[in-house]
């Protein structure tokens, strides 16, 4: 959807050039135009959509984006560039929310897994040894 940039005068009307003593007629006044062009907000909804499926969604945070996302979208047709800005930016938010806990999540997981196979294969090697319960060898 293209938006056409407005343009607004600084001045309107006829406006009589101030009377310039010294030079004897009057001076040239210019009129300033200043273009101002919308962007359209983002509405993030492909990236609320992928967090919501493949993230594994804690908290809920990937379904709370995807239904910001969707509101920002349905404010941008609406022609509500503010609310389309607010509802994407809460989106957007709640996104980085949601990639941050599932990768502070993952990489828990990762540690706790290393953690456990070292115990496991120390318990492992220990009765492997020969010794039994409390470090003392068994005479079986």
């Amino acid at each position: 959807m293209q938006v056409q940039p407005e343009s607004v005068p600084l001045q309107t009307g006829n406006v009589c050039p101030p009377y310039n003593p010294y030079v004897g007629h009057p001076t040239v006044v210019h009129h300033t135009r200043v273009q101002v062009t919308r962007e359209m907000p983002r509405d993030h909804f492909l990236c609320s959509l992928f967090i919501m499926l493949y993230c594994g969604n804690p908290l809920c945070l990937g379904l709370a984006a995807l239904i910001h996302s969707v509101k920002a979208r349905d404010r941008k047709v609406a022609g509500d560039i503010e609310g389309a800005q607010r509802h994407g930016s809460t989106a957007s938010t709640l996104n980085t929310c949601s990639i941050v806990l599932f990768v502070l999540s993952v990489i828990t997981v990762v540690i706790m897994f290393s953690v456990l196979t070292a115990k496991i294969s120390h318990i492992y090697d220990s009765y492997g040894r020969g010794y039994g319960y409390g470090g003392y060898q068994s005479y079986t």
